[in-house]
Formats: structure tokens, sequence, C-alpha cells
């Protein structure tokens, strides 16, 4: 009795020593910093345009290129309509674009990536076949394609990135399971009669997602970047409807004469691709494994 006892308890001592470093894990000041950014900036979009008595598309011929001040804090643009506002209803279409496309991609990649990896076989050539057509061609390049093929709008970028987002989620998902796969802990799952669903949801999983969430961060950075390249290029969201690269692009031609048309909107994006690139750091730390 005595015996188990002590068996017992040093299973247990063990266990709380590999615990330990993990409960004494700090969150980074990165992680604190990008949350910061990210929350302000959604309050600020969500609830910003509920409080705005202008409307971001109908002109204002009478107060065009108006500076900063009380009314308008940020100025009007060459038909009158408040920055400000635009900012806040762009940052609405922008941020839905890093959320929605990258969440589906996130989750289509990882899912063909699992497949490709743990199962093997003809799965796994006829998924990176196609994997390695689309990464013969910058990405940039397939989504102008694509947006061009289809139509310019909205609804069409998010086609576009969900047709070539996936790519990397499924190389990185891949390349983590063919190492995971080969474990103990994996294959005593398979002795103890789990089914493949099982052990790839509950033991293969957590230990191969951290790589997935730090590039999601990035990649939705990258979504950003592309919506509003599209957009300048006037392949993306279309006027009157405000969007961040579309109001660079409408701007840039009154650089000179009001400087805020283009340079709140790129300062706009400046922060939230911070915001998310602090966050992608911070993430990376916390998932880290303890050693």
């Amino acid at each position: 009795m005595n015996a188990s006892t002590n068996v017992v308890g040093r299973a247990g001592l063990g266990a709380a020593e590999q615990l330990a470093p993990r409960s004494r894990r700090r969150i980074s000041p990165s992680l604190i910093a990008g949350a910061a950014i990210l929350g302000v900036v959604l309050v600020a979009i969500i609830v910003g345009p509920m409080l705005s008595p202008y409307d971001p598309t109908e002109p204002v011929l009478t107060e065009t290129f108006a500076g900063p001040s009380l009314r308008h804090p940020l100025g009007t643009d060459n038909f009158g309509r408040d920055i400000l506002t635009r900012i806040l209803y762009g940052g609405r279409v922008d941020l839905m674009i890093a959320f929605l496309a990258t969440s589906v991609t996130v989750v289509v990649g990882s899912i063909l990536g699992a497949i490709a990896g743990f199962y093997g076989k003809w799965w796994d050539t006829i998924i990176m076949r196609i994997v390695d057509i689309a990464i013969a061609f910058p990405f940039l390049v397939l989504v102008i394609a694509i947006v061009a093929m289809l139509g310019p709008s909205q609804n069409n970028i998010f086609v576009a990135i969900w047709l070539v987002g996936w790519i990397a989620y499924a190389r990185i998902v891949r390349g983590e399971i063919l190492v995971v796969k080969r474990l103990e802990y994996v294959e005593a799952a398979r002795v103890v009669g789990l089914t493949d669903r099982a052990i790839i949801l509950r033991h293969i999983a957590p230990n191969v997602i951290t790589p997935v969430v730090v590039f999601a961060m990035a990649d939705m950075v990258l979504n950003i970047l592309v919506a509003a390249s599209l957009s300048f290029l006037g392949l993306g969201t279309q006027p009157p409807n405000p969007e961040w690269g579309l109001m660079i692009a409408e701007g840039r031609d009154f650089f000179l004469r009001s400087w805020q048309l283009t340079t709140i909107p790129g300062l706009a994006i400046l922060v939230v691709g911070t915001g998310f690139s602090l966050l992608g750091d911070g993430l990376a730390d916390l998932l880290r494994p303890a050693r």
C-alpha cells in the first residue's frame, strides 16, 4: 500500500513539475499590445458608425476638402464626405475580409493537409500536386487573375482568396502531421482502437495547431493588403463605398491639397497590420512548447 502511494505521489509530482513551467509562463507584452490595438480598432469600427451623423457615401458638395475640425475631426474628401466616418465603415470591409477569408482558408487547408499527411498514398499525391501547381504562381497574381475573370467586386475577393489561400495551411499541416503521426502516443492510440478521426482531432490536431494559428495572424495582414491592393487597382470594392485601399486610390490626385485623404487610410492599414503582427508574435511565445 505504501509502495503504491509512493508511486502515485511520484507520478503526481512529476506531472506537477511538467506543468510548472507552463503555469509560470507569462503573457508576452507583444500579445497584450496586439490584442489591445485590435480591440480598440474593433470597438471603433463597430460602435463608431452607429454614433456618426454622416453618411459614408452621400456627397456634400458645400463642404469639399474641409480641414480637421470639431464637426469633421479628420476633415472631408473631394465630395465633402466625412473622412473619419468613411475610415470606420471601410474598416468593417477590410477586417471582415481578414477574419472571414482567413478562417475559411484555415479550415479548408488544415483539413486537406491533415488528409494528405495522415493517409498519404494517392490522397497525398493528388492534394500535393494541386499545391505544387498553385505555388508555381505568386499568390497576388493568382488572386488578381481570378478577380479579373469573375469581375470586380468585394464578394469576388472572398472567392479568390478562398481558392488560393488554403495552399499554405495545407503544406504546414501536412508537414507537421508527417512528423507527429510516427510518435509513440499516436501508435498507442491506434493500438487501443481509436478511429482515425479521433486520433486526428484529439491527439494530432492539438500538437500541430500552433504554427497554423501563428501563420493565420500574418495571413490576416496579407489578406487586408490584398483587398486594399485590389480596390486600389479598381478590382475590389467599388465607389462610392468606402474601403481603405480605394480611399487611397481616390485621394492620391489630391495629396498636395488634402494629405489626409491618402495618409489616414494608409495609417489605418499600418495600425491594423501592426496589431496582427504583435498578436502573432505573442501567440507564438505563448503556444511554444515549454522546455
